[in-house]
């Protein structure tokens, strides 16, 4: 057996990172700026689709920041966010002076509920308060409920920014995540499915947003030949180095997708007679998720702690679903919308390893230990 640690999501190399690397170095391109900066914007907008623009950054959080500054989002302004997600989702609201407003999940995808989102849309206009936009979240890949969230944006007129941190490769009705509204924010942090090692992307439909978010990533530097600023800016652009890694990494981005959609198939054999288990799957035909990460349902919040502690104890990672926002002590003074979804998801949900990397025998060491807990847990 592999004594090693099986982690949750550690990187994956494809092999040519270090050719797209080692030419920035020979050529000296190590800043903000570059061909593989250029070159990897490129391979995104191609993997996408054609007609998208796509600004390399330093960070998924950052182009959740300045996709919020893009729709004019300001202190004092009301923005509707999914809570069940990673707080990255969430403190870029607070960055601007904004007001964050939590919505809870639906049960089909875990993601932003459809009826929530609106019963929250029409009370804040009540209110005096109309929201300026709306985060939605492609959960651990699984896209949200397109049409519907899409539905109410449109009829209330707020935008969706799409977090598709996540979901790097899922589709609704074959098409790519990060692509159905104007804007949405892609991560390429070591965990996700392809990294720069640290890293994200934001997705614009319109080449002229484009260029005001790059304005932006590097200080808002106005066209003059001495450093002169009308804006705030940020020093968001991604280094042509990390860009290098990216570009490796885009070439193997179809065969890590299919090696975690494997690992996902992987589970449904490991749990198809557990009763006790429901394994994290699309709602129907419609849903192709990535399954960045796998994860199950139990029955109570004590049988996942005792999974979760018996797989920590044989050095094999696992980890509860996102937290959610409003359940958070930075977050919790914030409005609400729903009922007990997202915490009902958390209370019982786990995240197991899923890694595109893990071999046969780290298989054969996870599936020994979730069988041996199931044969003596009481």
């Amino acid at each position: 057996m592999n004594s090693e640690k099986i982690w949750l999501s550690s990187p994956h190399m494809g092999g040519n990172e270090q050719k797209y690397v080692q030419e920035a170095f020979d050529t000296n391109w190590v800043a903000p700026l570059g061909p593989n900066v250029s070159g990897l914007e490129k391979d995104i907008e191609h993997y996408l689709r054609e007609d998208m623009h796509v600004a390399a950054l330093s960070s998924g959080t950052a182009a959740l920041h300045l996709g919020l500054v893009l729709l004019g989002v300001k202190a004092g302004d009301e923005v509707l966010c999914q809570s069940m997600t990673f707080s990255a989702s969430a403190n870029p609201i607070l960055y601007l002076g904004a007001i964050p407003v939590f919505i809870d999940s639906e049960k089909d995808t875990w993601n932003l509920c459809p009826l929530a989102l609106e019963e929250a849309i029409t009370d804040r206009i009540a209110k005096g308060k109309k929201p300026k936009a709306i985060i939605g979240v492609h959960l651990y890949g699984m896209p949200f409920k397109v049409e519907e969230i899409m539905a109410v944006s449109k009829k209330y007129g707020i935008p969706v920014l799409e977090d598709s941190a996540e979901a790097l490769g899922s589709t609704y009705k074959g098409q790519k995540c990060g692509t159905f509204s104007d804007l949405a924010a892609l991560s390429f942090n070591g965990n996700k499915i392809i990294t720069t090692s640290g890293g994200g992307a934001l997705v614009c439909k319109e080449k002229a947003v484009k260029d005001k978010t790059i304005f932006f990533a590097t200080q808002s530097r106005d066209n003059a030949p001495h450093y002169q600023h009308s804006e705030i800016g940020y020093n968001y652009r991604m280094s042509n180095i990390c860009a290098g890694i990216g570009r490796g990494q885009m070439e193997v981005i179809d065969l890590r997708v299919s090696q975690r959609r494997a690992m996902h198939s992987f589970y449904q054999e490991v749990f198809k007679d557990n009763q006790e288990v429901s394994v994290f799957k699309e709602p129907h035909e419609d849903y192709f998720s990535n399954h960045w990460l796998s994860a199950i349902l139990l029955d109570s919040y004590e049988k996942r702690e005792a999974l979760r502690l018996f797989l920590e104890k044989a050095d094999v990672e696992s980890r509860p679903l996102w937290k959610p926002m409003h359940l958070q002590p930075i977050f919790e003074k914030y409005p609400y919308y729903g009922t007990t979804v997202s915490e009902d998801l958390f209370k019982k949900g786990l995240c197991l390893p899923s890694g595109s990397n893990l071999t046969d025998i780290d298989k054969e060491k996870i599936n020994k230990n979730i069988t041996s807990f199931f044969s003596t847990f009481v």
